[in-house]
């Protein structure tokens, strides 16, 4: 039986994502994300293509590598300007039923207390749809801008995040009880304080003696997303990720990538499956073969290679601005650039020595993952082999143009795939832990967050003390 294949659309509040230059397509609307239409209208696309989700993408800071400075990624619009991408959900969760949305935060910029109050007032909102990408932040300007010298170390931002993610869970999981919230007009009692617990967290970085401000919601945890490639960053995955996102930009090393994901939590005591992998993917198509490439040659002539650097030079940490577009690899000294390069060009049929203006190309459209240009069944057949030889689950689409890239998939790849048996001709109901897993609602035992619900292995509330309480008085005064 052929495996299923699973889309998500990748986006950001912004004008320019990953595809630098491509806002001066006269088919492109990203300059429309500040208008709530736009939001809307893309929901309703992807759910008629019944994605598993939106994921919008978010940084808080600018890409200053590149010349040193703003000034690049600001002329480009690279990323900047950007806004917030929690307030989109909500409208978007009101005009659609089934998709759900991954949120991009940082744990660095903002303290776990508040934001855990409006995760938990998305999942009731938008009825148990929402995930939460967990970034530890990796712009410098992000940090400077918070009032800190730079950011924190590599490693050590992920142990931040660990106890971030700890005081999450307690608030989550471990502050009320199941059956807490009782309605009982009779009594006079809304909610039984018995059955609601102050987590009583004094840690490194964090002290949170409280309780959570909110009634448990349909998922009480939202979805977690993680990005992380480091060893470091794997291993934090392998903990806490549902959804977890590569760039490979060949099946090689996807395939390598995948099987480590999935070694990594089988160690930390998981199901090898139970962490969905999508990988970055850019796709390029029309009714036929010609028609695609004749889109896609298009395309890349409205493509950036100034706002491509920027982004590279950020995320690789060189500043390539000091060399000239046609100055060989071999020149640039930065093993960051000379290891991605290496991968890039295992997808370069050519084996030609590369220089900074294919750098440039490669990233010009849809980042640093790979882009398949081709007619539905072209694109089909890629997206097929990609799964069989790499165990990954999906893809995580970035767009050239937008919304036209998202309504080409949908109008041409999608009934392709589904006429095929590899994709889904309905959405299957509930949460979107549900959806994504066919399982329930809440995260399950083996999960490190479910050890800190009132009476697990983390919990601080004993489960004797949950389960043995007094019937609270009608009222305080009787």
């Amino acid at each position: 039986m052929p495996r299923r294949i699973r889309l998500n659309a990748f986006d950001m509040n912004c004008v320019g994502h990953q595809s630098p230059g491509l806002w001066r397509h006269p088919d492109d609307q990203a300059a429309r994300y500040k208008d709530l239409s736009y939001w809307t209208d893309l929901a309703q696309l992807l759910e008629r293509g019944r994605f598993d989700g939106l994921f919008i993408a978010d940084v808080l800071g600018t890409y200053d590598v590149y010349g040193g400075s703003h000034d690049a990624a600001v002329r480009q619009g690279a990323q900047v300007p950007v806004n917030d991408p929690m307030l989109l959900v909500s409208a978007m969760a009101h005009v659609t039923e089934h998709l759900g949305f991954g949120i991009t935060t940082a744990t660095g910029f903002e303290h776990p207390y508040p934001f855990a109050r409006r995760m938990t007032t998305l999942d009731h909102l938008t009825r148990g749809r929402i995930g939460w990408n967990v970034v530890t932040g990796y712009l410098p300007s992000g940090a400077r801008n918070m009032g800190h010298d730079d950011q924190l170390r590599h490693d050590d931002r992920y142990d931040h995040a660990d106890e971030y993610l700890e005081v999450l869970y307690k608030l989550w999981e471990g502050s009320w009880e199941d059956d807490a919230v009782r309605r009982d007009a009779d009594a006079g009692v809304f909610t039984d304080p018995a059955r609601v617990h102050p987590i009583g967290h004094a840690g490194k970085h964090f002290t949170v003696p409280g309780i959570h401000l909110s009634e448990p919601s349909p998922q009480r945890t939202p979805v977690i997303y993680q990005a992380g490639a480091s060893d470091r960053g794997r291993r934090f995955a392998a903990e806490n990720a549902e959804s977890i996102f590569t760039a490979a930009p060949t099946r090689a090393l996807l395939k390598e990538a995948v099987a480590d994901i999935r070694e990594r939590l089988s160690r930390a005591g998981r199901d090898p499956y139970s962490a969905r992998i999508y990988n970055l993917q850019t796709v390029v198509t029309d009714e036929t073969s010609q028609g695609a490439r004749d889109k896609h040659e298009q395309l890349q002539s409205y493509a950036s290679d100034e706002g491509s650097l920027v982004f590279m030079s950020g995320w690789m940490g060189i500043d390539l601005s000091r060399y000239d577009l046609d100055d060989p690899i071999g020149d640039v000294e930065s093993n960051a650039i000379q290891s991605a390069v290496a991968a890039f060009q295992q997808a370069d049929p050519d084996g030609r020595e590369w220089t900074v203006r294919d750098i440039a190309a490669w990233g010009g459209i849809g980042g640093m993952g790979p882009r398949t240009v081709g007619s539905p069944s072209e694109v089909a057949d890629e997206l097929q082999d990609w799964v069989d030889e790499t165990d990954v689950d999906g893809f995580n689409l970035a767009y050239a143009i937008t919304p036209g890239t998202f309504t080409d998939v949908v109008t041409h790849v999608v009934p392709e795939l589904q006429r095929r048996g590899v994709y889904p001709g309905e959405y299957e109901s509930g949460t979107l832990r549900q959806k994504l897993f066919g399982l329930g609602d809440r995260l399950p035992a083996e999960h490190r967050g479910s050890t800190y619900r009132v009476g697990g292995t983390n919990s601080t509330i004993p489960q004797q003390v949950a389960t043995d309480h007094e019937e609270p008085l009608a009222s305080s005064s009787g």
